[in-house]
């Protein structure tokens, strides 16, 4: 699918076999007919189908009160993060759940930054999977070992950390 514009990257629906990958290829090709044109905060503009843009509420929005011009701007999320946010909404058009990143993609900075994109753009089903793979990530680890990640100063005493530790044993036992 190439675009007529060489500053637009086109995303475009994965098929398999000539078929979407849920069996619905005729009612997703009459409602995947517009696109709608993204540009991120790098310049890069995303040719995108516009049920897919409408998962961005914030694009949904726009589009809905009638102010999505010719490009619609999302200015604070970069290209790389952008992509990501509008992989997640394709998979999310032809079928529902799954897993999106896979392990050895889970680089925790761009988790981070892939919350704020999802938070920013209101894709609630992004934003749960996404916080959910960065609970996962600190699951099971310790107070230290989180505050490292996170980078979190201990503003505990010795003396305080040890007393808040006494004062709720249970949930370390």
């Amino acid at each position: 699918m190439a675009s007529e514009n060489p500053d637009v990257v086109v995303v475009a629906p994965v098929v398999e076999n000539g078929e979407s990958s849920n069996g619905k290829e005729e009612q997703l090709e009459s409602e995947l007919s517009k696109k709608l044109v993204i540009g991120d905060s790098d310049g890069v503009s995303f040719e995108v189908e516009e049920p897919v843009a409408r998962q961005f509420q914030i694009v949904a929005h726009m589009i809905e009160d009638d102010c999505a011009g010719k490009t619609i701007p999302i200015a604070n999320v970069t290209g790389n993060i952008l992509s990501k946010a509008i992989q997640y909404c394709e998979k999310h058009v032809e079928e529902e759940g799954g897993e999106f990143m896979k392990p050895h993609e889970k680089d925790m900075d761009m988790v981070f930054q892939l919350i704020l994109a999802a938070n920013y753009l209101s894709i609630k089903g992004f934003l749960d999977l996404t916080c959910r793979t960065a609970a996962n990530y600190i699951k099971d680890k310790k107070p230290e070992e989180v505050r490292k990640i996170f980078n979190i100063e201990n503003d505990f005493t010795p003396e305080e950390e040890a007393e808040i530790l006494k004062e709720n044993e249970w949930p370390f036992q």
